[in-house]
């Protein structure tokens, strides 16, 4: 009969069906050893994780798995006295196969007691976790070379910040922009680097808001570093999560673009003279093209003017006096051009040696009277600058225009100041010298950036219809640029106007300030009658110049054209004086008389041009600036008559 404890048959036991129950776990290696440590059992995971058939190891010592230098350390006997003592051993490390390959190994050891404690063996345990190894350890790897980049990185400042702001860690970039070593910042709010207006408008709270709500924060502005300078920042913030979504933090790259954007601004203010320059170029071109042909309407003008002035009796007083302020006006005109054609830079300049604090001196009651008596004038130029090199007839009259419009900036009363000063001056992208500076000084109403930016430009005012030209101002700026040095205006509304004419120091050898001519008419020619050929392409101006020759008793020789003028010398006639214009299609005045050079005409020669172009024409040549009157007429005359016996 069979108990109840008994197993039916047919049934496994209890055993067997333990033995197969191991047997059948392929992902572990699961035996027995003796408590010497010798291999008494051997399931299939066993053979198939470590290679060796139950026929291989049953009996053999389980250090066998182990590496040598393992084995020589006495790791395996170690691993059986822990489990011996605390009843589990676990463990990682590497094992060793069948056929000499490695495989990091999950070791567990049981201890083995029967019911009296009595020590019967252990039951190991051992799971292959390579591919787990080797993700971790590319992981780290992964982690290592990215700090490692992070850290190397020095033109950015990379770093995490919490959820709160608070800095984790901190890179070798972060130090150098920012001047903090890591120990000093990690743990304090980031909010640190901005300036204190940014803080108190919370712009770095709202920065992570954006950041967390948008994915992504990215701006310039102000940051401040460690030593309170501050620096112009591109600043990008990231939002991290972890696996499962939660927010974590945040990863803040910053990068110093203080040179790049001093760049830009640079090439932005570049970018705007040059379109100044054009403009200016441009409206230069066209009032200096109007103001030379206004200059030969105006000649035409006066110079019939005189004329006629001349041969009316003197019992008819009115219509002299018409006549006369028919001339008055035109003079005026001539003013205008020559603001013109200095804003155009082509009026004709005669720079000398200027003593500054002399010309000044020299106009303080002209100016004072110019611009009242609720205007208190202070003139502040000392005696011993050196002179400057500059046309002192025009510089007068740019002293004169700046003082006029310090005075229609003060139309409740004020004080003008005119100040001389030596200082280094260099326009932008140059090298500095020194240079002489005179300042007109107002405490007037000023001007706002908008009015100060066109200030300079051709005809605008703000002075109201019918009370300014508007060529006030371009033509100081004209006469300083083409003197060799410049206008440069600063004002603020309310606090009044400066305007610094820089200009450049008289060389040693500079010549002096002419002596003023005579001014007063000559009442006639000096010189005999002679026969002048008259060359100019403008009719009416050749009949103006040739009836105030023909009015002093020369014989006049009409030319409308250079090459009409070389035809008349061809043809044998007689010539005593040339007077050519300077500005004329096909060929110019300096390339007719370079002709007749060529030719063997060796004449004296009177240039006449309303532009500085004509520049220096030459020892043998004697230039007149356009229009000219019958008096500036004769003396070329005379001078050209006269260089002509002296160079003979």
């Amino acid at each position: 009969m069979t108990s109840s404890h008994r197993t039916p048959a047919g049934v496994p036991s209890s055993e067997t069906r333990y033995r197969l129950l191991v047997d059948a776990v392929t992902d572990y290696a699961i035996y027995m050893l003796d408590p010497d440590g010798f291999v008494t059992s051997w399931n299939s995971g066993a053979h198939r994780l470590k290679g060796y058939s139950e026929q291989e190891v049953l009996g053999r010592h389980f250090s066998r798995f182990y590496l040598e230098e393992d084995v020589r350390s006495g790791r395996p006997q170690r691993a059986l006295a822990v489990a011996e003592k605390e009843g589990r051993f676990s463990a990682e490390g590497w094992r060793v196969r069948k056929d000499g390959s490695r495989f990091w190994a999950l070791v567990v050891v049981h201890a083995i007691r029967d019911a009296h404690g009595l020590l019967l063996g252990f039951a190991k345990v051992t799971r292959d976790l390579t591919e787990r190894k080797e993700a971790e350890e590319n992981l780290r790897r992964s982690e290592q070379q990215l700090r490692l980049l992070v850290q190397s990185v020095t033109d950015y400042a990379i770093y995490m910040i919490d959820p709160d702001g608070v800095i984790t860690n901190w890179n070798a970039g972060a130090q150098r922009i920012k001047g903090y070593l890591a120990d000093e910042v990690v743990g304090t709010s980031f909010s640190r680097f901005y300036p204190p207006e940014d803080q108190a408008n919370a712009l770095p709270a709202r920065a992570l808001a954006t950041a967390l709500s948008d994915g992504r924060f990215e701006a310039e502005g102000w940051r401040v570093r460690k030593d309170g300078s501050r620096f112009w920042a591109s600043v990008v913030i990231d939002p991290i999560h972890d696996a499962d979504g939660r927010h974590i933090g945040f990863a803040k790259v910053t990068r110093d673009a203080t040179e790049k954007r001093a760049a830009q601004q640079a090439l932005e203010r570049a970018r705007e003279d040059l379109f100044q320059a054009q403009k200016l170029e441009a409206v230069g071109q066209l009032t200096g093209g109007v103001a030379h042909d206004f200059n030969n309407l105006l000649m035409v003008v006066l110079s019939s003017l005189t004329l006629a002035r001349r041969r009316l009796p003197a019992e008819q007083h009115g219509v002299l006096r018409l006549l006369h302020n028919a001339a008055k006006a035109a003079r005026r005109g001539v003013s205008l051009t020559q603001r013109m054609l200095a804003f155009a830079r082509r009026q004709p300049l005669s720079p000398t040696a200027v003593d500054l604090s002399k010309l000044v001196g020299d106009m303080a009651e002209l100016l004072q009277q110019s611009v009242g008596p609720t205007i208190e004038l202070s003139v502040q130029v000392p005696r011993d600058l050196p002179k400057a090199v500059v046309d002192s007839h025009q510089l007068e009259l740019a002293v004169l225009n700046l003082a006029v419009n310090a005075r229609d900036a003060m139309p409740d009363g004020g004080r003008l100041t005119i100040a001389g000063r030596l200082a280094m001056f260099g326009p932008s992208g140059e090298e500095k010298r020194e240079a002489l500076c005179l300042e007109v000084t107002d405490t007037g109403v000023g001007m706002d950036e908008a009015t100060l930016g066109r200030a300079t430009e051709p005809f605008f005012t703000t002075k109201g219809t019918g009370k300014g030209t508007g060529l006030g101002l371009p033509m100081v700026h004209g006469l300083a640029a083409q003197s060799g040095g410049q206008l440069i205006l600063s004002s603020h509304p309310g606090r009044g106007t400066t305007a610094a004419v820089w200009l450049p120091i008289a060389a040693a050898d500079d010549h002096a300030e002419p002596v003023e001519p005579d001014q007063q008419p000559h009442g006639g020619s000096t010189v005999s009658p002679r026969a002048i050929l008259l060359v100019d392409d403008d009719a009416l101006v050749l009949d103006s110049a040739a009836s105030l020759l023909e009015d002093d008793g020369h014989t006049v020789l009409r030319a409308g054209s250079g090459e009409e003028a070389l035809r008349l010398l061809a043809a044998g006639s007689h010539i005593d004086l040339v007077i050519t214009d300077y500005a004329m299609p096909r060929m110019s005045g300096t390339e007719f008389v370079a002709q007749l050079a060529k030719l063997g005409h060796h004449l004296p020669v009177v240039l006449a041009s309303g532009f500085a172009e004509a520049g220096d024409v030459g020892p043998d040549l004697v230039q007149l600036n356009k229009p000219y009157n019958q008096d500036e007429l004769r003396v070329a005359v005379e001078q050209a008559l006269r260089m002509k016996q002296i160079l003979s």
